[in-house]
């Protein structure tokens, strides 16, 4: 696939009937993980964009609303806390989830100083690869039940 190229799953869910899924935005650089994560949310009823690179992702937001963006901090040409930064910037209301998977040489700098970087920059959550899909589903839907609670109440009401 070329650089900062954009894979869109959610014409395929269209066609089955699934464009009211919470759609996702996948931002990474690594085809496995993009296709890993793709695969098990789609299994999990979401719709998912796949964004290779800062740059993608980028393009994919001018074009598209999301409910959730996931991150990759470190990845080659527009870096990823430059990413979430930006990505905050142009989407302030859609929680973000950054993960790295990046090995420290030195051990004086924990990863947990760059994920929490990543929190200040306005990441919802961070995930350090290798993550378990139970944990990637749960930190979702948790960003996912923290940003929408005036339509959980709305509906509510309406029930009761």
């Amino acid at each position: 696939m070329p650089h900062g190229s954009m894979i869109e799953s959610s014409k395929r869910d269209a066609q089955a009937g699934r464009e009211d899924l919470r759609h996702i935005l996948v931002v990474d650089d690594d085809p496995m993980v993009c296709m890993a994560i793709e695969i098990y949310l789609q299994r999990n009823s979401f719709r998912v964009t796949i964004a290779e690179g800062g740059e993608a992702g980028l393009r994919a937001l001018e074009h598209e609303q999301f409910d959730l963006m996931i991150i990759d901090i470190f990845m080659p040409h527009m870096r990823g806390f430059e990413s979430v930064r930006i990505l905050r910037e142009r989407a302030p209301a859609t929680p973000l989830i950054a993960m790295s998977g990046y090995a420290f040489a030195n051990l004086n700098s924990p990863a947990p100083d760059l994920l929490r970087m990543a929190l200040e920059l306005g990441a919802a959550r961070c995930l350090r690869k290798p993550f378990t899909p139970l944990a990637l589903l749960a930190a979702i839907n948790d960003c996912l039940a923290a940003h929408r609670p005036d339509a959980e109440m709305t509906s509510s009401a309406r029930l009761g």
